[in-house]
């Protein structure tokens, strides 16, 4: 848990409270990692080209393309990399969280989408958002150097 106090409601059903309390820090590593890993997957194609979104880049509003695109790039694969082994979990939460909020601008605004395309990016940047608010647990590369980013 948190070095601040729990204020979440007492267990509805006392017998699960053990469970729930056994299960809290895996959970949240799992969502750490399945994010981390999201980012990588959806990153690895970015990486291996890291200047084939100079155009799309550009047409956001994001000049030089050449500098943005590799920055993109490296921001989702390497920042989900960091994510899932949770070293420096806040810093890369942040970069990917902006990267994510610029994808629900894209997706809502500019590709006139709405609710329904920006959708995916909002509960990501939802995800990437908590992390950098909480930081890692002890199931991470940040406790295992005893720090938290």
């Amino acid at each position: 848990m948190s070095d601040i106090t729990d204020t979440r409601v007492p267990e509805r059903i006392p017998a699960f409270g053990r469970l729930y309390a056994a299960l809290d820090i895996p959970a949240e590593t799992l969502l750490r990692v399945v994010c981390g890993l999201a980012l990588v997957t959806h990153g690895y194609p970015k990486i291996l080209d890291p200047f084939g979104a100079i155009g799309m880049v550009e047409g956001l509003g994001f000049y030089p393309g050449v500098f943005w695109s590799p920055l993109l790039s490296a921001t989702e694969f390497f920042g989900g990399i960091l994510l899932a082994i949770g070293l420096f979990t806040r810093p890369a939460a942040f970069a990917t969280t902006i990267v994510l909020l610029v994808t629900v601008w894209f997706h809502w605004i500019v590709m006139e989408q709405g609710y329904g395309g920006a959708e995916k990016s909002i509960l990501w940047a939802a995800i990437t958002f908590y992390f950098v608010v909480r930081g890692a647990n002890r199931q991470s590369v940040d406790h295992l150097l005893g720090r938290q980013f």
